[in-house]
């Protein structure tokens, strides 16, 4: 018996332990206000990089996809870039599907990803928002 709650410990150690080493949000991860994403379009071999406001669903294809939070970690740290997105398909004649909700991280993209026949989406970045203007004189 002794020996069959040790395991358990283990057990409940270890996924503790990968839980935090997965977790996107630590104490050092910044929080960010735009997601930098790219996506591949599989039938025209195309591939775009496009900016994702928090909140504000942007589309691609026949995809409409809403990053909900972007943390990034400081450069004192190795290099992480993680996004909890959602991605719905939005085609006509048809109700709105849920296709992903979850985080994926720039590091593994291959770790949390879209599956779909047409389209792949992956976290490149986080970034601080900035409107484009000119300045005058």
């Amino acid at each position: 018996m002794n020996s069959q709650r040790w395991n358990i410990a283990l057990s409940a150690i270890a996924v503790f332990a990968v839980g935090l080493l997965l977790s996107p949000m630590t104490a050092s991860t910044q929080e960010r206000t735009v997601a930098v994403l790219q996506g591949l379009d599989k039938v025209t071999a195309r591939i775009s990089e496009f900016n994702a406001e928090l909140g504000v669903p942007v589309t691609f294809g026949t995809l409409e996809i809403t990053v909900q939070a972007c943390h990034k970690k400081p450069p004192e740290e190795p290099p992480e870039s993680t996004a909890f997105i959602e991605i719905r398909e939005k085609q006509r004649g048809e109700p709105v599907k849920l296709l992903f909700s979850g985080w994926m991280f720039a590091s593994t993209p291959g770790l949390s990803a879209l599956e779909h026949p047409v389209y792949d989406v992956w976290v490149l970045d986080c970034a601080i928002w900035q409107e484009n203007s000119e300045s005058n004189g």
